[in-house]
Parts: structure tokens; C-alpha cells; sequence
């Protein structure tokens, strides 16, 4: 190994060398998801004639699968692959569900789905979990890291979240991509730059020392006995069978609402069991993490409206007085354009406050981006205020709601990942940072309830009707945001006391 995991961590600067590599690879990953994510309300409405409730569920349970697949995902990393593995694994998995759906997304729509679904699950909780290794214990400098991480993967959102919906939409290159292979080079896109993303860690690993070795390999920084290979083989056999079991509980909603009631209860009373075999002190900040955790699901249900309802909003209420751009690329995209500028301003900010010895806790920081995520939504309420009577609004005024609601998921998501990996004993690192994303999948599932909650407009109305109970809806969900984050600011002293030396 070229250097330690000592070495790797005694960086000098703000940012450890090795972060770069990783955005990178985790940038054409998010290309692939934020590009399918924002096209598949649209796709099911326009392309498989879905109802908008029905779409919004459909949305919600894709979103939740996916995000429920990394707490499998970051298990099976823990115990017998290792997060470059389990990475690599996921990546190819994402790049044939792409190609399944570039070949014809109206036939083999579940199919492709089930299969990125499984793969991101593989992908995504293990090279968060890489990033957070590349710190030793409390460095100040980790919250910066992970701001500047989710900075650059936001630059995948920007070009994938855009660009897709508007190639499949015909916004974009409509001269040169006839009708009927917009949609298939839309999906396509996601393979190529899947591709991209692991001949990008193939290199990567090369500097990344003992970090994301599989248990029992030599060189592990903790020592134990090799996996035996049938378990490794049996895990790549077990995802693929995950495969159709997925692809009907996504089809037929009502099986998702079965496995959600599920997997979070099986889920806590596996992490409680977990929590008898450490110590006090560890088992106070696992405490803390689930408060965390719990609390991130409402976010992430208000947050996730942009993938569901705000995509119907977009299409059918927005003008292109911005720039002329396409309202749903805007809608997909919007969020990432502004991440990409602030996040490492921020990051920047947080080390500033650290310096002078006046940076908000991380509970406090959650509560800070609740505030500004239901500022947001109060702001997308009063997009009414400038609606003309067929019920179209201005984008304008639309960006510069996603504008706030960024600044609040800036408060919180960065923050989160890293907080996870302070708070998480070194064996359950993996779990947790897969906890973190599953609670994003309830998030995910509560969104599409709450989405397909304001399609109520009824047969025959206008379309200033739907403006009216959209806005409605988005005025509610703002309240909610607000009340939450008081509370967790309320709360700070006694979670701070559970989190302990962990700041």
C-alpha cells in the first residue's frame, strides 16, 4: 500500500487529496440518479398515461426502495465485501438497469428500475462512508470535506437533472434526436457516465491506502479472518435475485407500504441488539444518531417534493421567464446549480465560525435547515401571487424558492453524512451511514404520500384550480418545517450531551 491510514489522514490544508477522486466518481453517479429521478413523474404521466396521484406513489416508492437498498448495501460492505467492492458491484448493476431502460423504457420500465434501485443501494452509502475515513476522529475539517464532497457530486445533479428530462422532454437537440429515441437516449446517458464513474475508482483506489479494504483482507486496518468466498459469491447472487422481488414491490405500491411498515421496526430492533455490545458512551451517541435519523425522515419528506408534486408543478403552472429554460430541468436541477456555489462557501464559513469559537453545534444546524426549508416552501405558496388566470406562474420567483430550500439542505444533508460517521463505532459505520439513507427512504415513501395528498384537484377543474391546491399544500408543509426545526433547536442542549467530545 502506497501509504497508511495515519499518513492519509495527517493531510496538511483544508482537504485531503483523496476527496477529489472520490467526488468524481460519486459525480457521474449522481448524473445517473438525479437524471433518472427527475424524469420519471414526467415519463409515467406522459409516457405510461399514470394519474398524477398514482405517479407521485410510484415516485415515492422507487425513491424509497432505492434509498432503503443502502442500509443493505452499507450491511453487506460491513460484514463480507469491503465499500470498494460493494461499490464496483453496484456501479455495473446501475450500468444494466441504464441500458435495460435506454433499450425500451416504456416495456422494460420496472425492470431497469429494479436494477439501478438494487445497485445504488451498493453504491451509495460506501463511498460516503470512504470519505468520512479519509479524517481522523473530530477533526474540525470534516464538516468542510463533506461540504465541498456534496458540492462536486452536485455538479452530476446539475448536468444529469437537467439534461435528461429535456433531451426526453425535446427542449434539447429536438433538430437532431428524432421523437422516438429521445427517451432511450435520455436513459442511455446514465449508463455512459456510470462507466465513467468506475473507471474513475479504478484509479482512485490506488491512493486510498487500507480505506474500504474488504474485511479480512492483509492489509485491513482492523484484523479478522478472511471471507470465505462463497459468502462474497453469495452476496452477488443474493442482490441479483433481489432483482424481481423488487421490480413487483415498486410495480404494485401497496407491497411498498407493507415492507415500509416493516423494515424500520426490524431495522431498530437490529440496531438496538447492536447497541448492547458497546459501551455506554458509544451507545449515547448511537442515541444521538437516531435522533438525527428520525428527524431527517420530515425533512426529507418536504425536502423530496421537488422529484414528486413540484415536477407536476413545473410542467403544467411555470413560464420559462428564466432564460427559457425548460421549468422542469430548472425544477431538477436548480438545487444542484445552487449547491455547487454555496457548499463550499459554507463549508468555508463553518471553519471560519470553528476558528472563533462560535460554530453551531450539528443539532443546531439541523434545526437551521428546517427554517429555511419551510421559508422555501412559504416562498413556493406565494408563487400564487404572480399566477395569471390560466393558472401559470413565474419560474423566477419558483428558483428562488429552491434557492432557500438549498440553503437548508445545506444546513442538514452534508452535515448528516459526516455526523454519522463521528457518531458511529468503527464495526457500524456502514450500518449507519446505510441508517442515515434508509431514513431518507421513508422521506422518499412519505413524500409520495404527500404528493399524490395535493394531486386532490378534482375531474374538469382549471389549471389555476391546481395552482391554488398546490400552493395550498406547500404552505402546510412550510409550517411543519418550522415547527421541526424550533423544536430541534429546543432539544440541542440535551442531544448535545449525548453526542459528548463530538461537536
Amino acid at each position: 500500500m502506497s501509504k497508511t491510514l495515519e499518513e492519509i489522514q495527517n493531510f496538511e490544508g483544508k482537504y485531503p487529496k483523496q476527496i477529489w477522486s472520490l467526488f468524481f466518481s460519486e459525480m457521474w453517479e449522481r448524473f445517473c440518479f438525479y437524471g433518472m429521478r427527475g424524469m420519471l413523474v414526467f415519463f409515467m404521466i406522459s409516457q405510461l398515461d399514470f394519474h398524477e396521484s398514482e405517479a407521485n406513489l410510484q415516485y415515492g416508492a422507487t425513491q424509497a426502495f432505492v434509498y432503503a437498498f443502502t442500509f443493505v448495501g452499507g450491511l453487506f460492505a460491513d460484514k463480507i465485501l469491503g465499500f470498494r467492492k460493494s461499490l464496483f458491484w453496484g456501479g455495473l448493476l446501475m450500468i444494466v438497469g441504464s441500458l435495460i431502460l435506454a433499450a425500451d423504457p416504456h416495456k422494460f420500465f420496472f425492470l431497469g428500475i429494479a436494477f439501478t434501485v438494487v445497485g445504488t443501494g451498493f453504491f451509495k452509502p460506501n463511498i460516503s462512508s470512504m470519505v468520512g475515513q479519509l479524517y481522523k476522529p473530530n477533526d474540525s475539517r470534516a464538516d468542510a470535506g463533506f461540504s465541498l464532497f456534496y458540492a462536486g457530486i452536485n455538479l452530476g445533479a446539475l448536468l444529469g437533472g437537467y439534461l435528461c428530462i429535456a433531451i426526453g422532454k425535446g427542449e434539447l437537440f429536438a433538430s437532431i434526436i428524432p421523437e422516438e429515441l429521445r427517451w432511450h437516449l435520455a436513459f442511455g446517458f446514465a449508463a455512459i457516465v456510470m462507466v465513467i464513474s468506475l473507471i474513475n475508482f479504478v484509479f482512485t483506489q490506488k491512493s486510498l491506502g487500507t480505506i474500504g479494504l474488504q474485511p479480512g483482507h492483509p492489509n485491513n486496518e482492523v484484523k479478522s479472518a478472511p471471507i470465505p468466498k462463497w459468502k462474497e459469491y453469495g452476496t452477488y447472487v443474493l442482490s441479483l435475485i433481489f432483482v424481481p422481488i423488487i421490480m413487483i414491490m415498486v410495480a404494485k405500491t401497496e407491497y411498498t407500504d407493507y415492507f415500509m411498515w416493516t423494515i424500520g421496526p426490524l431495522t431498530l430492533i437490529y440496531l438496538f441488539y447492536e447497541m448492547t455490545k458497546v459501551t455506554p458512551s458509544e451507545r449515547k451517541k448511537l442515541w444521538a444518531a437516531l435522533v438525527f435519523i428520525l428527524f431527517s425522515i420530515l425533512f426529507w419528506g418536504i425536502y423530496e417534493q421537488s422529484g414528486g408534486s413540484l415536477s407536476i408543478f413545473a410542467a403544467k403552472n411555470l413560464n420559462k421567464d428564466l432564460l427559457g429554460l425548460d421549468p422542469n430541468g430548472v425544477n431538477n436541477s436548480g438545487g444542484a446549480f445552487f449547491i455547487i456555489f454555496l457548499a463550499p462557501l459554507i463549508g468555508l464559513l463553518w471553519i471560519w465560525l470553528n476558528k472563533r469559537k462560535i460554530e453551531p453545534n450539528t443539532i443546531i444546524k439541523f434545526g437551521l435547515g428546517f427554517i429555511f426549508l419551510g421559508l422555501g416552501y412559504y416562498i413556493l405558496f406565494a408563487t400564487r401571487l404572480f399566477a395569471d388566470l390560466q393558472g401559470i406562474t413565474s419560474l423566477n420567483f419558483f428558483t428562488v424558492a429552491l434557492l432557500v430550500i438549498t440553503l437548508g439542505e445545506l444546513c442538514l444533508s452534508p452535515i448528516g453524512l459526516s455526523i454519522m460517521t463521528k457518531l458511529s463505532t468503527k464495526n457500524l459505520q456502514g450500518m449507519m451511514m446505510g441508517m442515515w439513507f434508509l431514513a431518507s427512504a421513508y422521506g422518499q415513501y412519505v413524500a409520495g404520500i404527500i404528493g399524490a395528498g395535493l394531486a386532490t384537484a378534482k375531474e374538469g377543474s382549471t389549471n389555476y384550480d391546481a395552482l391554488i391546491t398546490y400552493t395550498d399544500g406547500y404552505k402546510q408543509l412550510g409550517l411543519y418545517a418550522v415547527i421541526a426545526g424550533v423544536v430541534l433547536i429546543l432539544i440541542s442542549p440535551f442531544v448535545k450531551k449525548l453526542m459528548q467530545e463530538v461537536k
